[in-house]
């Protein structure tokens, strides 16, 4: 665990781990508009979580950016994944708000479907290209808005960070990865690493940076 706190009910922590190995009963998936997989966290996810996630994810008709689905989460240790379109990073003041807004929706989606736990990766940060410096504090501040807002909210939320991504959390508060946790229950420490990953070919949006793996 690299960093603590709490935010209204909940406390979040930043912390290094291995997305596809959280038992919560949701993570989140940096998806793409098609929500037919791709590489890096998305295709981890989907190849650790067997074709259910597929088959289901065919019937949703894709999801627009800023927005969020849910399906099961297959031979996942957790029970749902909520596939999150985050932005192309284009330098625009429309990439924050859709940034904001792709872990906005997971969490309401996961309040909506009754969730206790969830899991982020880094929304963006790899093939889409948004440099972590920038992401980092949006992430932090959507979370911690939701939660200041006092709507339900999962006792539980948790972002797992590559080594290069908790390199910068460490040296700047506000990160890319985040657990929100109630004080009632005790946060347990999360280690491994992200699943590796390249650029998703099926992407309808082109992205010539070659950054680190996930979205």
């Amino acid at each position: 665990m690299l960093k603590r706190y709490r935010a209204g009910t909940a406390i979040v922590e930043l912390v290094q781990g291995d997305i596809t190995e959280q038992d919560t009963d949701a993570i989140v998936n940096a998806a793409n508009r098609t929500l037919l997989g791709g590489g890096g966290v998305d295709g981890a996810i989907h190849r650790a979580g067997g074709p259910a996630i597929l088959e289901e994810c065919r019937k949703l008709g894709g999801c627009e950016t800023g927005d969020a689905r849910i399906t099961t989460g297959g031979a996942l240790k957790a029970r749902h994944v909520i596939h999150a379109v985050g932005p192309v990073y284009s330098g625009r003041p429309r990439d924050a708000e859709l940034l904001a807004s792709a872990y906005r929706r997971s969490l309401e989606v996961a309040v909506e479907n009754g969730l206790k736990t969830v899991a982020f990766p880094s929304i963006s940060t790899g093939a889409y290209g948004y440099p972590v410096r920038e992401a980092a504090p949006i992430a932090l501040s959507a979370v911690r808005d939701f939660l200041l807002a006092g709507a339900p909210v999962p006792s539980c939320a948790s972002c797992c960070s590559t080594p290069r991504r908790s390199a910068l959390t460490r040296r700047r508060p506000g990160a890319s990865s985040v657990r929100l946790k109630s004080p009632e229950n005790r946060p347990r420490s999360v280690t491994g690493r992200n699943g590796p990953g390249s650029k998703d070919s099926r992407d309808r949006f082109p992205d010539k940076s070659r950054r680190a793996p996930g979205r």
